[in-house]
């Protein structure tokens, strides 16, 4: 069985990704613009304001347990050690899925929250986002695809996890993390140089409208 799962998710990685066009209002998500307002509760029941993080950066992971993408960086400790990392230098950290409650790779408040206990990951928050709202707000085409919002409220980075195009667990390490990246040169108090990397990934699987 775990035979054929992997030759599935090797064959699901080779599969072209079709990227939704940016509409005006999305590409208002990019750096250097002011973060879309983001005001929900999590699946823990737990309000989530992104105005109410101001004065701290807050990072937006999209992710989908289904997508053999997001598979490579969780089935690896990848994402979960980026979590613990930035959590730990106290960046908000939010994991949104913004699959279509009609789509079959929805999942619903428990089992999401179930799979990233399993996982052992530690966001902040884990949103769920069925009605695509934040998701096109911010031009989010992919899973996963990040964004760092800045602590005056700015998006500063928007796009790929890292440089290898691939659902290869074995590329992470020989790959530049833009994540890292952009962190260690805000750190250092330079601009993000690549703050908007083309993301790769799965699509993000929008409800109709």
């Amino acid at each position: 069985m775990l035979k054929t799962l992997a030759a599935r998710l090797a064959a699901l990685a080779l599969m072209p990704v079709a990227l939704l066009p940016l509409s005006a209002a999305q590409a208002q998500a990019q750096p250097g613009q002011p973060a879309p307002a983001i005001a929900t509760v999590d699946i823990a029941g737990k309000p989530f304001n992104l105005a109410s993080f101001k004065g701290r950066h807050v990072v937006l992971e999209w992710f989908n347990p289904s997508c053999p993408f997001v598979v490579k960086h969780y089935g690896s400790g990848n994402m979960q050690a980026l979590q613990k990392r930035f959590t730990g230098e106290n960046v908000v950290w939010v994991a949104i899925k913004s699959t279509a409650a009609s789509h079959p790779e929805y999942l619903p408040p428990a089992r999401a929250g179930a799979w990233m206990t399993e996982q052992k990951g530690v966001p902040t928050h884990v949103v769920l986002d069925a009605a695509g709202t934040i998701g096109r707000a911010y031009g989010a085409r992919t899973t996963p695809q990040m964004v760092i919002v800045d602590p005056k409220g700015q998006v500063v980075f928007n796009g790929a996890i890292d440089s290898i195009r691939s659902a290869n667990p074995a590329d992470i390490p020989k790959a530049t993390n833009f994540v890292v990246q952009a962190f260690d040169e805000i750190k250092a108090g330079k601009p993000v140089s690549n703050a908007s990397p083309a993301p790769y990934g799965c699509s993000v699987k929008y409800a109709a409208g």
